[in-house]
């Protein structure tokens, strides 16, 4: 295997700014509680030292969102990422800790990495309509409880700065109220009463965007669909168009051996299938939309094999469309189709009938050997030589 390859590929785009994330959270967090004295330490004074301990921490807790958003492929994503990584590195060198070598080391190498997977980060950063509405509620809720516990600040017992007043309608509307803050006027109480009606409210519609997508990806999985995470992380795989008796052999061939991804309208099969924890698409592999989504242009090959040689017929023409370079393999139920197919576009096509007609015949007709050639066939599909 090219090792080059998998440091460049796609999924080590998204591993090692995880990675980073993580040891940037972790050695934040112990510089702050115990910080250690390193190669620096005598240079950078302490406080120094415990900010960045502390920044260091939001940093990974940053950068794992970020990953999130590089997950969905997010133009945006990789721009904060590109940023985030010598921001965690700079960090790294001013907490002047053994631990944080390792994590001055990553960032650095996870950078060149992103820099060259930039062209796989084309989506822009498109919300809803729920979505957008639910941020303008939570941050005009908490201008409203900001701006007027400010201007009443002489009317609450522990407000003196605006930062009090933030903190004040913070815990009041994520109904923490630690209760270290309260109203001393009758005006000031209704005001408090209003922060907690409409920052609740905002924080309820908040929390029902976030929940959204993921009951949105358990039904997903339930349907037998993959999410598009899952699906913008493929590449050099194979897309098995359609599924039928002549595909579970396949499938079986592929386990272990490449990533793959089956395209088939049959919702009750894609389940099943999904139930085996095989990558699966629901919809029509003949037409552009789900071949787009299931990665037909990083695909390696292309394998049509079902019962169904005109439905495969047209599953290959959509193919080829698409990627005129692809590999694109298929089997022939009927051997006078297997012409028809390679019009279609497919590059090679087996008819395992006919394959397997011929040896049985061969065999009762008295021709010793042919289950040392079926044996053959399959140690050469194996790797082995003709």
């Amino acid at each position: 295997m090219d090792w080059s390859r998998e440091w460049l590929s796609a999924r080590a785009t998204i591993l090692l700014p995880t990675l980073v994330a993580v040891l940037s959270f972790v050695t934040g967090v112990a510089n702050i509680t115990s910080p250690i004295s390193g190669v620096l330490g005598t240079a950078i004074p302490e406080s120094l030292q415990l900010a960045a301990g502390f920044t260091g921490a939001l940093t990974g807790f940053t950068l794992l969102v970020s990953v999130a958003g590089l997950r969905k492929r997010l133009r945006a994503a990789w721009y904060l990422t590109v940023v985030l990584l010598p921001v965690s590195a700079l960090q790294g060198v001013v907490q002047s800790s053994p631990l944080s070598a390792p994590l001055v080391v990553l960032s650095l190498v996870s950078l060149p990495t992103l820099l060259v997977n930039r062209y796989r980060f084309d989506r822009e950063f498109d919300l809803s309509t729920a979505q957008l509405a639910a941020g303008a509620a939570l941050l005009g809720a908490q201008v409203y409880g900001t701006v007027g516990t400010w201007a009443l600040r002489e009317e609450f017992n522990g407000v003196s700065t605006l930062t009090d007043a933030f903190y004040y309608t913070l815990v009041t509307a994520s109904t923490v109220g630690y209760g270290d803050v309260t109203p001393a006027t009758d005006r000031a109480t209704l005001f408090g009463m209003s922060v907690v009606l409409l920052g609740t409210a905002s924080f309820a519609i908040a929390l029902g965007t976030l929940l959204g997508p993921a009951i949105e990806k358990r039904l997903s999985e339930a349907l037998g669909n993959m999410t598009d995470a899952q699906l913008d992380l493929l590449e050099n795989h194979v897309v098995v168009l359609g599924y039928g008796d002549l595909t579970e052999p396949i499938l079986e061939e592929l386990a272990g051996a490449t990533a793959f991804v089956v395209v088939t309208p049959d919702q009750e099969k894609a389940a099943r299938l999904q139930q085996r924890d095989i990558a699966v698409l629901t919809d029509d592999p003949s037409d552009e939309a789900p071949l787009e989504r299931a990665g037909i242009h990083d695909a390696s090959a292309v394998v049509a094999a079902t019962n169904d040689d005109a439905q495969d017929a047209l599953s290959i023409l959509t193919a080829r469309a698409m990627n005129s370079d692809l590999n694109i393999v298929a089997a022939a139920t009927d051997r006078e189709n297997v012409e028809k197919l390679r019009r279609a576009g497919a590059d090679t096509v087996i008819s395992p009938a006919v394959i397997g007609g011929h040896l049985l015949v061969q065999s009762a007709l008295g021709r010793e050997g042919m289950e040392s050639v079926a044996d053959h066939l399959l140690e050469v599909e194996d790797g082995g030589d003709l």
